[in-house]
């Protein structure tokens, strides 16, 4: 992997564990499933269209200021037509990284839209603009071409209803049905002009399935006293383990078919170890924790539950925190690299995912998975998550980390 590329998904991971740290800063227990390539991806549409204060902001949100030495290096052959319409859109010195930037981003789709059979992964992004807005049409074949986003008029203003219910029917469209509604009613609000919507649709079939006979009822740990009945999945094999320097914890890589994906599974060894993990969760600690040396294949038995996971977020609060404050106001927002209008800014950004993480298997990896039970004289590592427990979906060719969750009541 080049080093433009490390710098890249290093930016992805980044965003997305900060923006996990936003979604966990409530005391109540709540399971989290988000994709930060996804909003990443999404957000990098707007950023697009940025410039001046409004640009430098999201692009340390989006930790593209810390890719720059990795993105400079892009060679000016590799990168990007600079845009030319009937509006110039300016260099924005403070950030010289846009061609790296986008350039990655659409290497990466690229990758992401041929994973190959027992794959399915939906990322849907899509801007919706308040009528009467003109968009400069370089920046509209910009957003198709890098990020496969779609730019549409609708009326708030006037037709809220009609234009929530749009927004909506193409969501389900663009996620094969899986979610129905990314807009509630009254989330969005007459005096919008500018709304983000961005859903992810993710199943994956594993490289060894769980037999779905050995699947049982039992035990979830939400607490020290609290208890939950979860359909459990077992099976036995070779999996890459590993120990997590500095807190309690195992760490299970799962890989998916073709081991193009993987999903590694961050276990502490107590029940109510999962917020020392939590605080200890960053970029250069996944890093080493995921590392060959550090990940041993062994013969593991295993318990996961079986679950789905669909997480609805308003990020607008958590973005601000964060530092993304411009984009969303109306007065300091600068998008005119979007469109000439000087009163465009961003009102909503939500983001909804969903998962199923079940058995998927079929007969000849039952039987497989049955030989495999019947040695007896293998000693096995136990990994029971019957506890709370984190979870990433990684592209393993580019280290990219897609989704990112945490499940902790059934």
């Amino acid at each position: 992997m080049d080093f433009s590329q490390d710098s890249f998904s290093k930016a992805i991971t980044a965003f997305g564990l900060d923006l996990y740290n936003e979604m966990i800063r409530s005391d109540t227990p709540q399971n989290i499933f988000c994709s930060p390539l996804s909003i990443s991806c999404a957000l990098s549409m707007v950023y697009l269209g940025a410039q001046g204060n409004t640009k430098i902001q999201m692009g340390q949100v989006l930790h593209f200021d810390k890719a720059q030495e990795g993105t400079r290096t892009v060679s000016s052959e590799r990168r990007l037509p600079a845009v030319t319409s009937g509006h110039q859109r300016k260099h924005d010195p403070h950030c010289p990284v846009d061609g790296g930037i986008n350039l990655q981003f659409k290497n990466l789709l690229s990758q992401l839209n041929s994973l190959g059979d027992g794959y399915q992964l939906s990322l849907a992004n899509n801007l919706f603009a308040q009528a009467g807005y003109e968009f400069f049409p370089q920046y509209c074949t910009d957003a198709r071409e890098i990020y496969g986003a779609t730019l549409q008029t609708v009326d708030f203003y006037n037709s809220l209803e009609d234009a929530r219910q749009a927004i909506n029917a193409m969501i389900d469209k663009q996620t094969q049905g899986k979610i129905k509604e990314l807009f509630a009613p009254g989330v969005i609000e007459r005096d919008a002009v500018l709304v983000l919507a961005n859903a992810t649709y993710f199943k994956a079939t594993w490289k060894r399935q769980f037999d779905p006979k050995l699947t049982t009822e039992r035990e979830f740990m939400l607490s020290e006293n609290e208890r939950a009945s979860v359909p459990m999945m077992h099976q036995k094999g070779k999996f890459k383990l590993g120990c997590t320097a500095g807190v309690n914890a195992q760490i299970l890589c799962l890989p998916y078919c073709s081991d193009v994906l993987s999903m590694m599974i961050l276990l502490p060894n107590t029940i109510g170890g999962l917020k020392q993990v939590e605080q200890a969760m960053s970029h250069e600690n996944v890093t080493r924790w995921t590392a060959s040396e550090n990940m041993e294949e062994l013969d593991v038995e295993m318990y996961i539950p079986r679950f789905k996971l669909e997480k609805e977020f308003d990020l607008n609060l958590a973005l601000q925190r964060l530092g993304m404050i411009d984009v969303f106001s109306e007065t300091a927002a600068n998008l005119s690299g979007m469109s000439p209008s000087t009163q465009l800014c961003l009102s909503k950004v939500v983001h909804k995912a969903y998962v199923e993480v079940n058995e998927v298997g079929t007969e000849a990896a039952a039987a497989t998975g049955a030989v495999v039970s019947n040695r007896s004289l293998v000693h096995y590592e136990q990994f029971v998550a019957d506890h709370p427990f984190l979870f990433w979906i990684q592209h393993n060719p580019t280290n990219t980390t897609l989704f990112l969750g945490k499940f902790c009541s059934p």
